[in-house]
């Protein structure tokens, strides 16, 4: 072997050593750059959908908390339906009594509007359906967002000094309970994605650390025992320059 040769080595093992990595280049394992390459693209495909279903959860937790707000609003509005429904109460405290109930009609419409996660309506109906790219490849699930408007509910207009029938407003109960459960599914299946997308992102960091990294200790090894060779075949190659320029001299050379 040459001594470029072994120092080549030596300079090899010696950077590997300080990277860290046993492939650096493809001249160390074109075929196992390659398949490190890929399992990193899948990694970091994986760690942006997490991500990505991270922000999502934040939304639907956004818009579970909303619809909790406009069920204690319709809450309050039945007991005050029910009160009205009592034959004692006139026109006037029915008045008073549909005063309260008009501030918890604004608050319901309120919060439906003005409901948001990065500047994205959630309750107004603008938003059908939101993708969530859950996968590497950039496919997912849609989560259904709602419609909690007076009128997507029915009770638009809702007045107890009149006529009205307090099943508009369990009606609008149910619906907006049907909301958080289906909130609530969509929810624990993004929790599931998370958990595998993370879990699996995690694999293809140890599978390509089997791959990529260096065994230090072997290495190290390795590296002596080049650098031993260098120096014997370095003393071996000086003796016999030596040896030959004695013989030449012998000869008057």
């Amino acid at each position: 072997m040459r001594i470029s040769s072994l120092n080549n080595n030596v300079n090899s093992i010696y950077g590997k050593i300080a990277s860290g990595k046993r492939i650096r280049t493809g001249a160390d394992d074109a075929a196992g750059l390659s398949i490190a390459t890929q399992m990193k693209r899948q990694g970091n495909g994986l760690n942006v959908a997490a991500t990505n279903i991270k922000d999502s959860i934040g939304a639907a937790n956004v818009q579970d908390g909303a619809l909790g707000s406009i069920n204690d609003n319709l809450q309050r509005i039945h007991e005050l339906s029910i009160k009205a429904s009592n034959g004692l109460y006139g026109k006037s405290e029915k008045g008073m009594i549909q005063d309260e109930i008009d501030q918890l009609l604004k608050g319901i419409e309120d919060i439906a509007v003005g409901t948001q996660f990065n500047g994205m309506q959630l309750l107004d109906g603008s938003m059908a359906d939101m993708n969530v790219a859950a996968n590497p490849d950039g496919t997912g699930m849609k989560i259904q967002m709602g419609n909690a408007t007076l009128k997507s509910l029915g009770i638009e207009g809702y007045n107890v000094t009149g006529k009205f029938d307090i099943r508009d407003i369990e009606a609008a109960m149910e619906k907006v309970g049907n909301g958080r459960g289906n909130t609530g599914a969509m929810t624990n299946r993004m929790d599931y994605s998370y958990n595998y997308n993370t879990g699996a992102s995690l694999e293809s960091v140890r599978s390509r650390s089997r791959i990529e990294d260096l065994d230090v200790p072997k290495a190290v090894s390795d590296q002596k025992k080049e650098k031993l060779l260098q120096d014997y075949r370095m003393g071996m190659m000086r003796k016999k320059m030596d040896n030959d320029s004695l013989v030449l001299k012998m000869f008057g050379m």
